[in-house]
């Protein structure tokens, strides 16, 4: 029985054991005779000495000191003998039964948790007082040297655990399963009264001291305004006639910058829509058309809103006789040409018309709650609303409080309840129902993401189904029954439905990093990076083998950004401590990885105009990518430079700096756009520039501000052509036409996005 159950334990898990158990005396063994296994054998008592018998017990070899020890024990006593020989029977039953039913298991003890638990020190003086208390002719007869040799051992390991210090990566196993806080510091951050978003966490890491010591000596009095900073503490390196004829070169570049987005911004228009006065009349049939269909076969497949052959009948009949259209269905109009031309250039005339139509809809949807806008139509208004907000960078940064109306509006009308809970209505109306739930949840998310604040919503909360597998144009008013396609064939549900899949890992993502006091264990982070991988992998597979089905380029890389971004802000915690413990390394070649991917996508011009255009979502996942890269590649020409190695290991270093230089193409093309910001361009220029300083060996710090000066240089000359160009009045909410430079007080000539790169200059 005992050679078969071993026989079906594995190799690893079966303990080393004796070949034949030794139930022999010592004696009989010490003289080489065969024992008759009693107590006391013959032998023994013919020969009128004590008979000792020593039982050997199945035991790790992790216990061979502890057993050892046993051994002399129940030596000591032919009374605890017997017990013990009986104990030992008993023992080795149980674990044939164990090992063959699986009735127990063994325990696996990590070396650090041993090292932890059991000290050196009392290991070994368990061992000596042991030894001390059995008799000494037992001990001399019967002690190893082995033994000896082990407390030796010992003696030099506690030796060395006194005397030695730790490595610096050094943490104990346990450490590694143990829930961290996400955020060291445990201060809630407020930024322009709102809460800090995720930038500003993956923002702060040392590799960037020295460029925030560069822009907070620019700074000089007005940043003293603010009060004292965080940085006051830390050495300023910035000295020298020609660096500080620098810093306030920059320092009156950055104030002259400031003023003049702040003259463009006050072209915007008003939230009123009377003061305001927008032009509501759409574009011209062929461009609207041209735009109509940009929009359904981009977007559309990823936010489902419309019914596109039910939309294509509205758009007929709203040009064949505008006055009888209702107000919804006229912003919804004019809102999928204006989400449709962003895929295109068509002239700043046209951008300032979308800029308006997405204000007025914003002021329709903010009215008085009426019956014409708490239905499917208004919540479709909304939607494409909070879309063009994000592709336009229209108050993209605060989505996520306007997902809050969405999200009650939807539940309002029933949308969180599966249509068949529901009176009866149509086919189309049910999918449709479901298509717009999937499309508010899929909002939700992104929104919650960027903002660094909880989900609005969980998976409790709904029992929505899943849209069905199907075409647009194979379902209708008329239709009674509906047969879906399969999963595996493509239409044009089969992203909405691809992105519905990944939600709950996603929301339980959200959920662990957005709580009051978030904390998370490598094992959680392990655990839903895989599920989140999984997911990419398996609709990677199915573009590829749908490549000429409809699935574009397009679709691809915007489904990719959706989902894979979410693991940037799930590893930075461990990311940051990659280099001081190499155990998390992963975690940080996982966040280059997704930075990279989002600096290098697929090729695609709509893709590129959305990320070079597009605020919320589109220009948080380019912040991302920016810190990332910018820390990687500052931590890795510092490191090679103290390992003397800059000129042999340069090929990963000359792709993350071609990955800079390409981010600072974009940021440049964003202001090309309309962007104000001056900020990204800057840092990327300050971040090659330092990389660049450390691997000719000059001076780092003259390097670092002029590279901030010419970009300041560019990115002035930039603002200036925009605001020539465009010498917009505003109008006050009274209607009274104001100068474009009115209302900029003094200190507010240093109010950038400071969360991102700059979280310590108390501005917080």
């Amino acid at each position: 029985m005992s050679a078969s159950s071993s026989s079906n334990t594995p190799p690893m898990e079966r303990p080393r054991r004796r070949r034949r158990p030794a139930f022999s005396c010592l004696e009989c063994r010490r003289r080489k005779i065969k024992c008759d296994r009693k107590d006391p054998c013959s032998h023994c008592v013919s020969v009128a000495i004590q008979c000792v018998h020593k039982v050997f017990r199945d035991v790790p070899e992790t216990s061979s000191a502890q057993s050892s020890t046993q051994g002399r024990t129940a030596a000591s006593s032919p009374v605890s003998t017997a017990s013990s020989r009986a104990q030992s029977g008993q023992s080795r039953t149980n674990g044939i039964v164990n090992e063959k039913g699986g009735a127990a298991s063994r325990p696996l003890v990590a070396r650090a948790d041993i090292s932890q638990s059991t000290p050196a020190p009392t290991l070994a003086g368990q061992i000596e007082a042991t030894t001390a208390q059995i008799p000494s002719a037992t001990r001399d007869e019967d002690e190893q040297p082995s033994v000896r040799a082990l407390l030796r051992r010992i003696q030099h390991l506690e030796n060395s655990l006194a005397t030695g210090p730790l490595p610096v990566h050094s943490e104990p196993g346990g450490g590694l399963t143990d829930r961290q806080p996400v955020h060291h510091d445990t201060r809630v951050s407020l930024y322009k009264t709102r809460i800090s978003k995720w930038s500003y966490w993956v923002g702060m890491v040392d590799e960037f001291d020295l460029i925030k010591t560069c822009y907070s000596a620019a700074g000089g009095g007005l940043l003293a305004s603010y009060g004292d900073t965080d940085d006051d503490d830390k050495p300023n390196s910035f000295h020298g006639p020609e660096i500080e004829s620098l810093l306030e070169e920059i320092g009156e570049l950055l104030g002259k910058c400031k003023v003049f987005a702040k003259s463009l911004k006050t072209g915007r228009p008003s939230k009123s829509l009377g003061g305001a006065g927008f032009d509501l009349r759409p574009p011209s049939r062929e461009l609207a058309d041209a735009m109509v269909d940009l929009y359904c076969t981009s977007f559309e497949s990823l936010y489902r809103i419309i019914h596109v052959p039910s939309f294509r009948a509205e758009y007929q009949r709203y040009w064949d006789n505008p006055e009888s259209a209702t107000a919804s269905q006229c912003l919804k109009i004019l809102l999928v040409i204006s989400i449709g031309s962003s895929l295109h250039d068509h002239g700043k005339d046209l951008r300032q018309k979308v800029h308006q139509w997405v204000h007025a809809s914003q002021a329709w949807l903010s009215g008085p709650l009426e019956k014409n806008r708490l239905d499917v139509g208004g919540l479709q208004v909304y939607c494409l609303v909070i879309l063009a907000r994000q592709i336009f960078s229209i108050g993209g940064d605060l989505v996520w409080v306007s997902m809050g109306s969405v999200i009650r509006t939807a539940m309002q009308i029933g949308l969180h309840h599966d249509p068949k809970h529901l009176p009866a209505m149509s086919v189309l109306q049910a999918e449709l129902r479901r298509r717009l739930w999937a499309t508010v949840l899929e909002m939700a998310i992104q929104s919650s993401l960027d903002s660094a604040m909880p989900p609005i919503i969980s998976l409790d909360h709904f029992d929505t189904e899943a849209p069905s597998n199907y075409n647009d144009d194979e379902i209708d008013e008329s239709t009674v029954e509906l047969v879906p396609h399969p999963r595996s064939t493509y239409t044009a549900s089969s992203i909405q439905l691809i992105l519905l899949d990944s939600i709950p890992t996603r929301l339980r993502i959200l959920q662990l990093l957005g709580g009051l006091k978030p904390e998370l264990s490598y094992q959680d982070v392990l655990s839903l990076s895989s599920e989140v991988t999984e997911s990419y992998c398996a609709y990677r597979k199915f573009g590829q083998e749908n490549i000429n089905s409809g699935m574009t380029p397009f679709h691809r890389n915007l489904l990719d950004y959706f989902v894979r971004r979410f693991l940037i802000p799930l590893h930075c915690l461990f990311a940051s401590k990659a280099q001081a413990n190499p155990l998390f390394y992963y975690s940080l070649k996982v966040n280059l990885d997704v930075a990279m991917a989002i600096v290098s996508p697929e090729p695609d011009d709509g893709f590129s105009r959305i990320m070079g255009t597009g605020g919320g979502l589109f220009r948080e996942g380019f912040w991302y990518a920016t810190s990332i890269i910018g820390r990687e590649i500052l931590s890795q020409v510092s490191a090679q430079h103290r390992e003397g190695t800059l000129h042999r290991n340069s090929q990963h270093r000359e792709l993350l700096k071609q990955a800079v230089r390409d981010m600072i193409s974009l940021a440049e093309a964003r202001m090309h756009q309309g962007d104000t910001n001056v900020k990204i361009h800057m840092f990327l220029s300050m971040i090659l520039a330092q990389t660049e300083a450390t691997e000719e060996g000059v001076s780092i710090e003259l390097r670092v501000a002029q590279g901030a000066r010419d970009s300041l240089r560019l990115c002035h000359d930039l603002l200036q052509t925009q605001a020539g160009a465009e010498p917009v009045p505003y109008y006050d909410d009274a209607g009274v036409t104001s100068s474009t430079l009115d209302g900029v007080p003094g200190n507010s000539l240093w109010d950038f996005d400071l969360e991102f790169f700059l979280p310590d200059l108390g501005l917080s």
